[in-house]
């Protein structure tokens, strides 16, 4: 573990105190002093009946300043960000965070305000985006700002919700991060005590002797026991302060908000889910047959991550970086390139540690046009597999780069936001497939991929349905931790069904997932299931049309900031409200699951 990689940072700034980030945390202020007197001396001053080329003018300005602003607040976030996540005791950067949180509240107030003019202005909107020029080259996005200007409290209410989320709802998420980063847990492990990190406990989920992860099962049952209590403060601290916003901006419910920031409708999140919850009694199929060879009839939480069959696929990590190399360069030169880069300019935190973020992600960082990905990695082929995941964001990020697009045209939604990373991941998998020598090195290949699939729509459909039990329940009370526990029992009961041993569910799953506790981000869990399967489908049609699909491919992820989804699969002829779609992408598991139980 010890020679895993760490990031460079060294390409974004020299340090946390180097003259080279202080110009920049000037430069973003001097940038948002601008927003703000654009906003005072020019928008304020313009209504619906203004000129047409006027009203373009002022929103060419308005785009450059915004463009601008993010850049710079994305690089500092990233770049702080990127000590905090790896070291959660380093005080330096918990302080540096916390200067950008403050001078970041003034970027978001900025945006909301001009939201709420631009929806002000809205029938002006379409004759003065039909002049050249920023406006017009950022219309889908200025037009997606109007809209959600109508779901805004009044100027001051919201000015003063952004300032009290830094002691908020933010500072709940904060607190939630700092407490799971820093246990560290003993456990038996050959013989010997050993102190590892949560990360490193989590990853034994999937050693290979039952009474390892059941031992890693029970202590990490008693550590999240330990920190329960300020741990629900946090959700109740995060989901109260949303509730509250979405009925004073006038949502509709706790769904409406996440749907927009989805770029979907109702229609097509209704179809995706019953399509997952219409597969779940194939994938209860798989959890027994997977039981059945532990010699049990149901699974316990311990044996889910269990691998099967003999694949002899650990991996060192330079056997990781070479096996996706070659497998990305079979997809596309320019994919295999950008990991190249990746690897070679040490992009890739790999090493878990103590006061490390648990999990894995990439993140974007515009000022030099890199990324950087965290991952906790083990050798493993689910690892592995994790690595070309978050490859695959980078691509995306790449790809917009290379296309031009700026910083307000890569806002891309959560539910394509996966979509890069699923072809990656589907690329390696069928990789590992393809070169399987026999029946139990096939098993142990499908034995992951269906991991990792039961959990984006098995568990992911879980963590739906509980998520939407507290946003319902917190709007009448705060839950206490054992009022969590019982309705992520109850989720996952109605998720895993009889494939999972009712004695040993992960009644403590909502201690750990950062996704519950983002301040500005609820149901981030339907669209990891969008993105498989998105994804799943896309891939069918890769194999259909070979190498001429690449081309409109990178075309897709460069402009997921531009349009719906439903708009940019249709160019696939994919209909995302059918829930014919679905199912299709679902017909494909099925037959790993099929040949899972044949062998």
């Amino acid at each position: 573990m010890n020679t895993l990689p760490r990031w460079d940072l060294s390409t974004i700034y020299p340090d946390l105190a180097s003259a080279e980030l202080a110009a920049d945390f000037g430069a973003l202020e001097a940038t948002l002093e601008e927003i703000e007197r654009h906003h005072a001396e020019s928008l304020e001053r313009i209504s619906n009946g203004a000129l047409p080329e006027k009203l373009a003018r002022a929103l060419d300005r308005a785009v450059e300043l915004f463009n601008r602003a993010y850049l710079l607040s994305t690089t500092l976030e990233v770049y702080v960000d990127s000590f905090v996540a790896t070291d959660s005791y380093d005080r330096e950067a918990a302080k540096k965070q916390s200067e950008l949180e403050i001078t970041q509240v003034r970027l978001k107030q900025g945006w909301t305000r001009f939201q709420g003019w631009i929806h002000d202005v809205a029938e002006a909107l379409p004759p003065a985006l039909e002049h050249a020029g920023a406006a017009q080259d950022h219309a889908f996005i200025l037009k997606e700002a109007a809209a959600q200007g109508a779901f805004l409290m009044t100027g001051k209410e919201e000015m003063l919700a952004a300032e009290l989320a830094l002691s908020g709802a933010q500072a709940w998420s904060k607190l939630q991060r700092t407490v799971t980063s820093q246990i560290t847990v003993e456990i038996e492990l050959d013989g010997a005590a050993r102190k590892l990190p949560m990360p490193a406990l989590i990853n034994l989920r999937s050693h290979p002797e039952e009474p390892v992860r059941r031992r890693a099962y029970e202590a990490e049952m008693r550590e999240w026991e330990k920190v329960q209590e300020p741990l629900a403060a946090c959700m109740n601290g995060v989901k109260g302060a949303a509730v509250t916003l979405q009925k004073r901006r006038g949502r509709s419910d706790c769904l409406h908000a996440p749907i927009d920031q989805a770029r979907i409708d109702r229609a097509t999140l209704r179809a995706l889910l019953e399509a997952m919850r219409d597969s779940l009694p194939q994938f209860r199929r798989y959890f027994k047959a997977k039981a059945a060879r532990l010699g049990k009839s149901s699974l316990a939480w311990w044996d889910i991550f269990a691998p099967a069959g003999r694949s002899g696929s650990m991996f060192t990590w330079p056997e990781a970086r070479d096996f996706i190399l070659e497998n990305f360069g079979g997809f596309s030169p320019d994919l295999r390139a950008y990991a190249q880069r990746a690897f070679d300019g040490r992009w890739i935190d790999a090493q878990p540690r103590g006061g490390k973020r648990g999990g894995a992600f990439c993140s974007p960082v515009p000022r030099v046009k890199e990324s950087r990905i965290l991952c906790n990695f083990d050798g493993t082929l689910d690892q592995v597999s994790t690595v070309a995941h978050e490859l695959g964001h980078g691509f995306h990020n790449d790809c917009a780069w290379r296309a031009g697009r700026t910083e307000l045209q890569q806002v891309t939604p959560m539910t394509l936001a996966e979509t890069a990373s699923i072809m990656c991941e589907n690329i390696v998998n069928n990789a590992v497939l393809a070169r399987a020598r026999n029946p139990q090195e096939e098993l142990a290949v499908l034995e992951n991929t269906l991991t990792g699939e039961g959990q984006v729509i098995v568990d992911i459909y879980s963590r739906f349905l509980f998520e939407k039990e507290v946003m319902e329940r917190r709007e009448r009370s705060e839950l206490s931790a054992d009022d969590f526990c019982e309705i992520m029992d109850q989720a996952q009961d109605a998720a895993y069904g009889d494939g999972l041993d009712a004695r040993f569910r992960h009644r403590y799953m909502w201690t750990w997932k950062p996704h519950y506790y983002f301040a500005d981000l609820n149901f981030y869990n339907f669209p990891y299931a969008f993105g498989l399967l998105f994804g799943t489908g896309l891939y069918a049609v890769y194999r259909k049309r070979g190498r001429e699909f690449v081309s409109d491919y990178k075309e897709l992820l460069a402009g997921t900031g531009e349009a719906g989804a439903a708009d940019l699969a249709a160019r696939f002829g994919i209909d995302i409200r059918s829930r014919a779609f679905w199912e299709g992408s679902i017909e494909i598991i099925r037959g790993r699951i099929d040949r899972y139980c044949a062998l």
